[in-house]
């Protein structure tokens, strides 16, 4: 089985080491949907590029994708209307993720592979991912690591500290571009629902238990590791579709993870009460008959 399951294994991995960061961001900004809708632009480029014959998964299909990524990265920066705007951003990203999935199942309808095609787009294919797949994506992924490594403070601020940064739409777009390129390079192999997954659910997770950014960070990453170890295992073993696995791997971990966060906080109100009942009363003692 090891040999089966190692390549998408790696892959899954890759792909969620970079999401668990931009998820951590995506909380932090309340744009919680914006992933999904990203993905589904993407899926959209992708099905456009079906259209015209392209081949899923050659450098022209990325194209595609990447070039329907680059127009929700301009929508989801140039959105950005502050707290004082009466609409709120969720409900701009909500409209393009609907109008998105509608333009999808329409164009695959057109094509002889329609049905299969919108399949993908949600479950993605990983099962079958290759090792120069996986070597291709670690490379892309490597580099907007670093990109944002270098420029972490100015990323850090667009999202924690807006009010600090001159030029906030160029430094969000180029946010937003960034994490455009990752989703662009993954969507068709990875699938709608796992790229949320990575981005939403150990973020979440890391929340319950974290408050800095790195403690966070790690935390996703090892709720994230840990869910896609035992999604694939119990995928190979139940032989069931791999996507719907994951996905529900995430879902039974951050189950847990809140039972753990339940227990952990009913054990310190417990805690705090016992201290309370056993600490001296204060107020002074009267003597008898005083």
């Amino acid at each position: 089985m090891l040999d089966l399951i190692l390549a998408p294994l790696v892959g899954a991995l890759v792909i969620q080491a970079l999401n668990a960061y931009f998820g951590l961001h995506v909380l932090r900004r309340e744009v919680i949907f914006v992933d999904l809708a990203f993905a589904q632009v993407a899926a959209l480029g992708g099905t456009v590029g079906i259209l015209f014959h392209v081949e899923p998964g050659t450098g022209t299909a990325f194209l595609f994708t990447f070039g329907a990524t680059l127009i929700g990265a301009l929508i989801f920066s140039f959105t950005r209307l502050g707290e004082s705007s009466p609409v709120p951003q969720e409900a701009l990203i909500g409209t393009t993720y609907v109008v998105a999935s509608a333009a999808v199942i329409l164009l695959a309808s057109l094509t002889a592979e329609g049905a299969e095609h919108i399949s993908e787009t949600l479950t993605g294919s990983l099962i079958w991912v290759t090792w120069p797949t996986v070597v291709k994506i670690a490379i892309v992924y490597a580099l907007i690591g670093v990109f944002h490594y270098v420029f972490r403070r100015k990323m850090l601020d667009i999202t924690f500290h807006p009010e600090r940064v001159s030029r906030l739409r160029l430094w969000d777009f180029i946010f937003y571009l960034t994490f455009g390129i990752a989703i662009a390079m993954v969507v068709n192999l990875a699938g709608v629902l796992f790229l949320f997954s990575t981005l939403v659910i150990p973020a979440v997770i890391a929340l319950f238990f974290a408050q800095s950014f790195g403690a966070t960070l790690l935390l996703a990453w090892l709720s994230g590791a840990a869910s896609i170890l035992i999604g694939l295992i119990a995928s190979f073993y139940w032989d069931m579709a791999t996507g719907p696995t994951l996905v529900c791997a995430f879902g039974v971990v951050l189950i847990v993870a809140g039972v753990i966060r339940m227990v952990a906080n009913l054990g310190g109100r417990k805690s705090s009460a016992a201290s309370r009942d056993r600490a001296p009363d204060p107020s002074p003692s009267v003597p008898a008959g005083s």
